[in-house]
């Protein structure tokens, strides 16, 4: 055995990130041992978190390929285990930090991820497809990005991701969020039912728990963006937020109609009411490109749906709240947005020139381009004593 050999092969495997944790395997403890023998044949034995692991294709051959490139190695020959549970207990005290019980990690004082809460008054507005495309417009400016789908009944943002059958690996009572091709991790209710089609037909708490077990049962390592995918109105999950996450802030999106202003103007009240900063309002649906004038290179609008929406919502909530609510953008109806959600390839990533996909990208590019405002956050300070 040539240790020189051993010791390149090593350096290779530290390279090779887990596809669902995002670190090396050398570090989780995934590298059970390491031969080269005299003719330069990689013997390598890796262990997979559990049986079945949904991504050992990837790690077989992610493995192969950076071992391959080691200078003197002829073939590889790779072998895959499975962690005991002792080796399953010592990885989850090295993802958990050794803390004998999670906490909400974007929640903790100091963290840098930048939470974003999508919401809105009522369902069909759009909400779920601009959170996707968000975060994948938000992925590809290289940003870690998350997505939790918080919609508890609805829960569709994995199907319009393209993983809407992909269940997350569990780490005893540690779960990794579900990888995309995009590069952004996911959870859902949806991903810890045991079957597609279940009925979620909960109340208060369960729906409390079911959200601090997305956001700390979860292991989302490093994030730039966590994005959270609301349910509509001003029920319990919006109350639950505000409690575990009152520093995320907030997006409202409506459609230009009356109706769907009025009451996503509550949803931005609830938000403040949570002590959570409302960012912006999307307004979605917002016009219809006439396709007769487009194509003579007209710019002639078939407004659907009715006409500012977006701008009565803005200004009710800066007037009401005491800071600028802006209208972050005002995406058109388009086909492709529609398709790509039912396909699970948004239009960002799946026809990025499109109308409604340029300004997903100029939406995405503001927030998280946008500094950490103080106004309408709560601080958590307390009055200092008398003497």
């Amino acid at each position: 055995m040539s240790t020189g050999l051993v010791d390149k092969v090593t350096a290779a495997l530290a390279t090779v990130n887990d596809p669902e944790i995002k670190r090396p395997i050398t570090e989780l403890g995934m590298v059970d041992s390491v031969e080269v023998d005299g003719a330069g044949l990689a013997k390598v034995h890796v262990l997979l978190t559990v049986a079945g692991c949904p991504l050992k294709d990837t790690i077989n051959r992610d493995v192969t390929a950076a071992v391959t490139q080691v200078p003197g190695i002829t073939g590889v020959d790779l072998s895959l285990g499975v962690m005991t549970a002792e080796q399953r207990a010592g990885l989850k005290d090295v993802l958990s930090g050794g803390q004998a019980q999670r906490e909400i990690p974007f929640a903790q004082p100091g963290n840098l991820t930048k939470v974003f809460a999508i919401a809105s008054g009522k369902g069909g507005v759009g909400k779920s497809s601009v959170t996707v495309n968000l975060a994948l417009a938000m992925a590809g400016q290289g940003l870690k990005v998350g997505v939790v789908d918080a919609d508890i009944y609805g829960h569709s943002v994995p199907a319009m991701l393209g993983v809407a059958d992909s269940r997350p690996t569990q780490v005893d009572d540690l779960i990794m969020p579900v990888p995309t091709p995009s590069g952004v991790s996911v959870i859902s209710i949806g991903m810890l039912k045991p079957r597609r089609d279940q009925v979620v037909a909960w109340r208060g708490p369960m729906l409390d728990r079911a959200l601090v077990q997305m956001l700390s049962d979860v292991y989302w390592g490093d994030l730039d963006v966590l994005l959270l995918d609301l349910p509509p109105g001003t029920g319990d999950v919006a109350i639950s937020l505000g409690q575990h996450l009152p520093g995320a802030e907030v997006v409202v999106v409506t459609t230009p109609q009356e109706a769907a202003a009025e009451v996503a103007e509550r949803a931005g009240t609830m938000a403040s009411m949570m002590h959570q900063r409302v960012v912006g309002v999307v307004e979605n649906m917002s016009y219809l490109p006439c396709p007769h004038c487009t194509a003579e290179g007209k710019d002639h609008r078939l407004e659907v749906f009715g006409s500012g929406g977006g701008d009565r919502v803005a200004q009710t909530l800066s007037s009401r709240f005491g800071y600028d609510v802006p209208v972050l953008g005002r995406i058109p109806l388009d086909i492709s947005l529609r398709e790509g959600g039912d396909i699970g390839k948004p239009i960002v990533e799946s026809d990025p020139t499109a109308p409604a996909a340029r300004e997903l990208h100029q939406i995405a590019s503001t927030l998280s381009g946008r500094g950490r405002g103080l106004a309408g956050m709560q601080l958590g300070l307390t009055p200092a004593a008398r003497f």
